[in-house]
This record gives structure tokens, sequence and C-alpha cells, in this order.
């Protein structure tokens, strides 16, 4: 199976882009993240690492890790505010989210994935990747009124 930096590597390659040290370091702190993050949160941490990297690299990084496949972009509730979420070389990867305290719990289901699959070939696909939220609440917290 290929790794995350091969697989970026071989889309920008394709779109004839290159493979900059600064998208290099991008990549590898996004993969140190083991949540969802904002692209603002990201800069921070390039920046804390002392990367020199800019706003408008970072932005069209994510941007090209989302087309290929390595980055969900998420957006929870009804707000605008956009999460990235690196899942490699995963098909599928979900979320359940908790209404009440925003808290976002990342999970893998195999009946979800066959569930995918089933359908795509139902209906004529091959299945490449997929998204799935679940938006609770806790069962042994009242709701706050």
């Amino acid at each position: 199976m290929e790794s995350a930096q091969e697989i970026f590597k071989a889309f920008l390659h394709e779109h004839r882009q290159k493979y900059t040290q600064e998208r290099r370091v991008v990549l590898e702190v996004i993969q140190s993240f083991d949540r969802p993050f904002e692209a603002e949160e990201l800069l921070l941490a390039l920046r804390r690492q002392q990367h020199r990297v800019s706003k408008a690299t970072v932005y069209r990084t994510l941007k090209h890790l989302v087309e290929c496949l390595l980055v969900n972009q998420i957006f929870f509730g009804t707000g605008k505010q956009s999460y990235y979420d690196f899942v490699g070389t995963q098909r599928g990867h979900d979320h359940l989210v908790d209404v009440q305290t925003g808290k976002i719990i990342p999970f893998s289901s195999p009946e979800i994935a066959a569930l995918r699959d089933r359908i795509a070939k139902e209906m004529g696909f091959t299945s490449v990747a997929h998204r799935f939220q679940i938006l609770g609440r806790r069962i042994n917290i009242p709701p706050e009124r």
C-alpha cells in the first residue's frame, strides 16, 4: 500500500504541481493531528514548530489533500466553519458529534464500509471513499434548558 506522501507526490505530479518542502511539512504536521482540526490551528502548529509556510500555501495544500482523498473537509452542525481530518489511505472515516459539547469522536465501522460498497455496486459504481456523521446527545446526561 502506498504511503500518504507517495499518494500526494503522485497526485501533484499528475496535476503538474511540485512536491515542495512546504507541502511536505504541511502533510507531516497534518498527520500528527489525532482529531479533526481547523486550518488556522494547522497554521499555528506549523509556526510553533518554526516552519515558515504562508497561509496561502496552507490553504492550497489542504485543497490538494482533499482532492486526492488524504484529507476530508467536514462541516459539523449548521455553522460554516469547516474542519479537516487526515484519513490517509483509509477508505472510510466517520465521526460522532456530541451536539451538547461539540466533541468530535472519530470511528470506523466495517458494517458502514460494506454498506457503502454494496450501494455503490448496485448503482454501477466502485466506491472510492465515504463520509458519515452521527449527531448525537449522550443518553445519561439531561439536555440543558
